[in-house]
């Protein structure tokens, strides 16, 4: 039976947990510390052989632990594939030193608020845990060398510090990569220009969704972007990622690969009404009044840089909206330019382009053969090609977390993360703060 060649092969429902292994204890325990972030309960969405169901979970007393354990909860209530997750909870303002006193696990689990991030990060590698932190791991230029030294002695203690990268998970990309790397079809990459990059990736989110069937309830520092970074150090932190992975595929990049040519950010209104309707405040907290400008608040969730990745142009944009119109829900469109075809993603479809001058039933041909090995078809739509992809890979974003947490696991057990790695989430990093400090100028 033919199937997607890019499909990793992970374990994603119906794992049983180490307890219906038998006695033998699981080697891998996690601790979630101060879980602020809806992403930190998602990485439970799903049980993993090899993990201990018992989860310990330091925290201050706030409302963020609180939706936390309502959502594991759920998850463990579900009638379809419960989870079996069993939460031991600590409470309190010395929370941090009581994980590093204790240490009954040796993963942390970090999506929280991003100011303290980099510093737990660096913290928890320093006592000898792995380190499995949702994006962004930095959001100033501070945190950034923190976060490289957290790099440096996570290799001399022998840990494993990873940022949870969902949208390499996501069936469309990972078609649209594999597809960039068959000359036959793609090409090469063009090296492009300012005005019309070789790759471009642009991201529309909104502050009010709906998270494991239920409406989010996000946090009132999620507004503050001395808390949560700028949106030009957030989600792009996916986008950029996304760029060096399919441009560059298990190369090793250097922060001098980036030049940095533009970068500008931009706010995004919220009104009492929609903050009280997202947070359940009735007002703005004091650190985000200086941000109000006649009663609305100010957001600047917005970003875009342009920049060359060694000869490569490349542009990343992210713009946050409060909600997405009844129907339609958070977007992302790429564009990978070849000097044969054309990859694009829109509207949750990856459609083919021809860039040559073959005929359309050469290229149809062309397209075919490239993808003999893969479990999907191919639908002439007006000038472009659709990639027909089976329902059964498009599992969606939540389910993508157990996708990055079983690779997690894969290099735990490995002991080591592919020699690329490290290096290409420091130059992303680096990509992003080069970006940040531009927008400011």
């Amino acid at each position: 039976m033919k199937r997607l060649i890019v499909i990793l092969v992970v374990c994603m429902m119906g794992c049983s947990s180490a307890q219906e292994q038998g006695k033998k204890a699981a080697p891998y325990r996690i601790m979630t510390l101060d879980p602020g972030h809806f992403h930190s309960s998602l990485v439970q969405k799903f049980m993993y052989p090899d993990v201990d169901p018992v989860v310990h979970v330091y925290a201050p007393d706030t409302d963020d632990v609180k939706e936390h354990l309502k959502r594991i909860d759920g998850f463990n209530a579900r009638k379809d594939d419960p989870t079996k997750w069993e939460e031991k909870v600590y409470k309190g303002p010395d929370f941090v030193e009581k994980m590093f006193a204790e240490k009954p696990g040796n993963i942390v689990v970090l999506a929280g608020n991003n100011a303290r991030k980099t510093d737990y990060i660096l913290r928890s590698i320093e006592a000898g845990f792995n380190v499995l932190a949702d994006k962004p791991m930095a959001i100033t230029p501070t945190d950034f060398d923190k976060l490289k030294k957290a790099f440096e002695v996570a290799a001399s203690k022998n840990v494993l510090l990873y940022d949870i990268m969902t949208e390499r998970f996501e069936i469309t990309t990972q078609m649209q990569r594999a597809l960039s790397m068959r000359p036959e079809l793609f090409g090469e990459l063009e090296k492009g220009t300012p005005e019309q990059p070789a790759i471009t990736k642009e991201s529309v989110h909104h502050f009010s969704k709906i998270v494991a069937g239920a409406p989010l309830k996000r946090p009132q520092w999620f507004f503050d972007v001395r808390q949560e970074g700028e949106g030009i150090v957030d989600v792009t932190t996916h986008l950029v990622d996304l760029i060096q992975w399919e441009a560059f595929p298990d190369k090793t990049l250097s922060v001098g690969d980036v030049t940095m040519l533009s970068a500008k950010r931009s706010a995004t209104p919220i009104t009492r009404e929609q903050f009280a309707k997202v947070t359940g405040a009735a007002d703005f907290p004091d650190y985000l009044k200086a941000d109000v400008k006649d009663g609305v608040f100010q957001s600047f969730s917005n970003g875009e840089m342009v920049y060359k990745l060694r000869d490569i142009h490349a542009k990343v944009s992210v713009k946050w909206n409060f909600e997405a119109p009844a129907g339609t829900g958070d977007t992302h469109y790429s564009m990978m330019r070849g000097t044969k075809a054309r990859l694009i993603i829109k509207g949750g479809k990856l459609y083919v382009e021809k860039a040559d001058k073959s005929t359309d039933a050469e290229f149809e041909a062309r397209l075919k053969t490239a993808m003999l090995d893969m479990e999907a078809g191919v639908q002439k739509e007006g000038a472009a090609w659709l990639i027909t992809i089976p329902e059964k890979y498009n599992v969606g974003h939540e389910s993508h977390f157990s996708q990055v947490t079983n690779n997690y696991l894969k290099y735990l057990r490995e002991k080591k993360l592919p020699e690329w790695e490290v290096p290409n989430m420091i130059v992303k990093y680096a990509t992003i703060m080069k970006a940040y400090e531009m927008s400011r100028n």
